[in-house]
């Protein structure tokens, strides 16, 4: 059942929900305007992230990065850009405070969106609040193509799609382990997950066809590093040579019960290395404690997950992808509310680190990855599918962007 929510405008956007018996299909339409082409270069790419947590801004430099290798243009926009003062700071610190302070608000938000009305409608009316200027940016930019790594962004995008006042493909990228109504589009052409877990669940949930892509973080993830130099980047952290070692990620605004983690892990007989992010107060609070090396804001956390045995997180989505590349075993545990709780759910269901809930338990699984070592998987690239849909549509001289 697709619900069509209506903007105070008069203009309406489609949330997904859960279907009811009916048939599969794919979003969108990439290929029905396929001239078996392939991209040329100069053909342009406009990327849209949101610069709400680290997640969205990290996954979208990475595919302008590998995009720009790959020969094509390709320019960044923030979605918060496109809306007014005042709703920015609401999504942007509304975040933050929430997550941090009220979580249980959080908590009934993020249910609330994938299940009422009211909610949804809310979240939908943003999303036409950034139209005009999302579709300003396209119209302007001539571009061939667009790629949204934030949810309310890609509700723009379908939703723009879906009256023809754009005629370029747009793909979404979801940054989240666990699919969520506010990714899903109908009109969006093509939906690209992380991993293959989250295509399955949300094909399933939603109807729409999503396909596995790959992670979107630097390849410095799955460098490694020699014993040599893995040993001297332990002694000069201050970390043992001869005991255990968790990373324990908190994301970059330092999120949730972090101390009573890191005390958990130390009584469970590892050390804790603790990354508290830009939340200076966090940091301070943290160094001096026994057991415990904290650090705040670092560009090495790539050399980091491989100085240490096991990754601790709270499922946000972008530290956990970041050990996947790095093949570094993880645990997900003290979730945040919303999405995070539901991606420990997915990547528990996938396999790919367990999921525990009581400190006793967090025992256990801790030291059963620790002694599973390293094992970098083989993973494909969002790039490949980007390229292909660039390579599906008209030449550029016959697209246009319609007026609003």
């Amino acid at each position: 059942m697709l619900i069509r929510l209506f903007t105070p405008s008069g203009g309406d956007m489609s949330l997904l929900a859960p279907p009811s018996g009916r048939r599969l299909r794919p979003a969108g339409a990439v290929g029905r305007r396929s001239t078996s082409r392939l991209p040329r270069q100069g053909n342009r790419v406009l990327v849209i992230s949101g610069s709400v947590g680290a997640g969205h801004d990290g996954a979208a430099n990475e595919l302008a990065d590998r995009l720009r290798g790959a020969g094509l243009r390709v320019d960044l926009r923030d979605y918060l850009d496109a809306l007014p003062p005042l709703c920015r700071s609401i999504l942007r610190d509304g975040y933050t405070v929430s997550v941090d302070r009220f979580p249980a608000v959080f908590e009934w938000l993020f249910t609330s969106i994938e299940r009422g009305r009211l909610v949804a409608w809310l979240a939908v009316a943003f999303a036409k609040i950034g139209s005009r200027r999302t579709r300003r940016w396209i119209a302007d930019g001539g571009f061939d193509i667009v790629v949204s790594t934030y949810p309310l962004a890609s509700q723009s995008l379908g939703a723009l799609r879906a009256r023809h006042a754009i005629d370029v493909p747009v793909v979404t990228y979801l940054t989240d382990p666990a699919p969520h109504r506010t990714w899903i589009h109908p009109d969006v052409d093509l939906h690209l997950t992380c991993i293959e877990q989250t295509a399955i669940q949300g094909t399933a949930t939603y109807g729409v066809v999503m396909t596995a892509g790959g992670p979107l973080v630097p390849a410095r993830f799955a460098a490694g590093l020699t014993s040599a130099q893995r040993a001297s980047r332990r002694a000069t952290l201050g970390l043992p040579s001869d005991a255990p070692v968790a990373l324990l990620v908190c994301g970059s605004l330092g999120l949730g019960d972090v101390e009573s983690s890191a005390d958990e892990i130390v009584a469970a007989g590892l050390v804790a290395l603790v990354l508290c992010g830009r939340n200076e107060d966090l940091l301070g609070r943290m160094r001096g404690r026994p057991g415990i090396v904290a650090l705040g804001w670092r560009d090495d956390v790539h050399e980091l997950m491989h100085c240490v045995d096991v990754l601790v997180h709270n499922a946000g989505g972008l530290t956990f992808t970041e050990a996947l590349v790095a093949g570094l075993p993880a645990v997900s545990y003290r979730c945040i509310p919303g999405h995070g709780l539901a991606n420990a759910a997915t990547i528990a269901a996938a396999g790919l680190a367990p999921w525990a809930k009581t400190p006793k338990e967090l025992g256990a699984a801790l030291r059963a990855q620790a002694s599973r070592g390293t094992a970098p998987p083989e993973q494909g690239d969002p790039t490949d599918h980007v390229v292909a849909a660039l390579a599906a549509t008209v030449p550029q001289a016959a697209r246009r962007v319609t007026a609003a």
